[in-house]
């Protein structure tokens, strides 16, 4: 059962996205940016955010990029 977007604040949904998912959030300008680690995570997420808040993604990020690969 999703909680309807006029009861969570978008620091709770993001909260809730790190708690639950191997992702993180970067700040450009004070704005959210999710940083994921592939597209099938991004699809997680997407619909984790729809179905537990009725978010859409990109109303609680201002984007999302895909985590470069770590040098080693």
């Amino acid at each position: 059962m999703s909680i309807s977007r006029g009861y969570v604040s978008q620091d709770y949904v993001i909260q809730q996205v790190i708690a639950n998912f191997a992702s993180r959030v970067l700040w450009s300008e004070g704005r959210p940016c999710l940083e994921y680690a592939s597209s099938e995570q991004l699809d997680e997420i997407t619909h984790y955010v729809r179905s537990e808040f009725d978010w859409e993604l990109y109303d609680v990020f201002f984007t999302a990029l895909e985590a470069l690969p770590e040098e080693h």
